[in-house]
């Protein structure tokens, strides 16, 4: 432990964010990060603590409390403390394969179970990962290192999301040929299409996918594997197959009027609108544009949120958030205490930069809709609500959420966005393998583990486990590599944690 008393000697100091209003101008990364000398003193805040609840990634009460990759966060604090960048790099690197992601998407897990914060405020561990990582870029030394040695053993990775891409990187290092198939045009999966540039820059993603190159894997794009190409072929050609294909079936808002024009899943409006940012610089217009119109977005989560900032950016009329569940409260209830992850209300960028733009926060809490309005040509002109309360069912003695009489009321809206959340993989592809799914519609594995009901044929990431976080992707798609690993040699010397 560097500084014993840094934790009390040193505030909490993390990044500077352009104002709401400049930054929605644009869909660059908007933080402006502290100088090297300050970060140090945010290592030095670290206690080092002899029960690390930040690396644990335990389950508490079904929530994961601390990282899920058990990066080793006291060690790399230290040293980023002591100026030790190239060593706290290499303790990075021993759990996580994409920090350059993690540091910019992650809500840091770590922080949330922080000692610091049972009684202050957590160490700025994402901050300091992010500067890591780009201390590292920036002297060379998170360059390419090919595996010395070839196995032999040939691996396919289908899908290129984080998950997809920390197999491959693994089992790369191993010195197994990987050959990365990917159905869209770019490299990355979620990382390239389901995050907004604002959040991840992908120079980043190409910038890592280049690496990767250079050390040897192979990556196809184009190739929809389960239509363009066999699943049989693939399992002729390679010793194994890792299907990691994400859970990008959309659920969808089945009301009356849903045939109108104007509704969109939230998935496939910020992957046109990406696409035809780095297609073009939008020159193109193969993009859903919310310019002058107003929006209404259904679903409170990250990806609501994430079409808040981008409807904003294009410039709309307005933007509304439905979500059904009740506000959370603005401070941690007594039933949720640390180091369980805090139920409270965050208001995250999209929502900030609505309040900046339209003087109001955008979310309408506990409401649903009961139908799309179309006009006389068939198009999105309104979205009827209505509010929803919770009541005990008579016959079942379970809380349930049941209209509210005589709560109607009528959103103007030309453009609606859903992003209700996901239902599993797209079948086809599970259908092509033949591999058996779970009653939730993912790809069934014994537990802990990622072989499927088809020999030599394993899966890892949201179409193993359903939707959830990039940093649970990398630590399945690790622990998936290790598997495979171990199945094409007998052991396995590939640290997952």
């Amino acid at each position: 432990m560097g500084k014993p008393t840094g934790f009390m000697d040193y505030g909490r100091e993390v990044s500077r964010a352009v104002e709401p209003g400049v930054r929605v101008g644009n869909f660059n990364e908007f933080h402006v990060h502290l100088s090297r000398e300050k970060q140090q003193l945010q290592g030095a805040r670290c206690m080092e603590c002899g029960v690390p609840f930040c690396q644990s990634g335990m389950d508490i009460c079904g929530m994961t409390s601390g990282c899920p990759l058990h990066n080793l966060v006291p060690e790399w604090n230290d040293l980023v403390y002591t100026g030790n960048w190239e060593q706290a790099y290499g303790r990075l690197m021993k759990t996580n394969s994409f920090p350059e992601f993690t540091s910019r998407v992650c809500p840091a897990l770590c922080e949330a179970a922080c000692t610091c914060g049972l009684n202050g405020e957590a160490v700025a561990t994402k901050e300091n990962e992010y500067a890591i990582i780009e201390y590292a870029y920036e002297q060379g030394i998170a360059g390419a290192c090919p595996p010395r040695v070839r196995t032999g053993k040939r691996v396919a990775v289908v899908g290129s999301g984080p998950a997809g891409l920390a197999a491959a990187d693994q089992l790369n290092k191993r010195g197994h040929s990987v050959t990365v198939y990917e159905r869209s045009d770019r490299v990355g999966g979620l990382l390239m299409y389901g995050i907004p540039n604002m959040k991840l820059e992908k120079r980043i993603v190409d910038r890592k996918v280049k690496i990767m190159e250079e050390e040897g894997v192979t990556f196809l794009t184009g190739v929809d594997v389960g239509r363009d190409v066999k699943a049989g072929d693939l399992l002729k050609e390679y010793h194994r197959v890792v299907l990691a294909c994400g859970s990008s079936n959309p659920r969808d808002i089945n009301v009356p009027g849903r045939d109108a024009k104007g509704i969109y899943f939230a998935v496939d409006f910020l992957k046109a609108n990406t696409k035809s940012l780095l297609d073009s610089g939008f020159e193109d217009g193969n993009y859903i544009n919310t310019k002058g119109r107003n929006v209404v977005i259904i679903g409170g989560g990250d990806t609501g949120n994430d079409c808040v900032g981008t409807a904003i950016r294009h410039g709309c009329k307005s933007v509304t958030q439905i979500e059904m569940m009740p506000k959370a409260p603005d401070q941690r209830a007594e039933d949720n205490p640390w180091p369980e992850w805090p139920k409270v209300c965050k208001t995250d960028y999209g929502q900030e930069e609505a309040i900046a733009v339209f003087g109001h926060d955008p979310r309408i809490y506990e409401t649903t809709v009961k139908e799309f309005v179309k006009d006389k040509d068939g198009g999105l002109k309104a979205v009827k609500t209505v509010k929803l309360a919770w009541e005990r069912d008579a016959k079942t003695g379970r809380m349930v959420m049941k209209e509210v009489a005589g709560s109607e009321q009528t959103l103007p809206a030309e453009v609606v966005l859903i992003a209700a959340g996901f239902l599993g993989s797209q079948k086809y592809v599970a259908d092509a393998f033949k591999v058996e799914l779970n009653e939730r519609t993912n790809v069934k594995t014994a537990p802990g583990a990622y072989e499927t009901s088809v020999k030599n044929v394993f899966t890892a990431g949201d179409m193993h486990r359903g939707q959830s976080l990039v940093v649970w992707a990398i630590r399945e798609g690790r622990e998936a590599a290790r598997a495979v690993d171990e199945s094409l040699m007998g052991y396995s010397n590939l640290m997952v944690q």
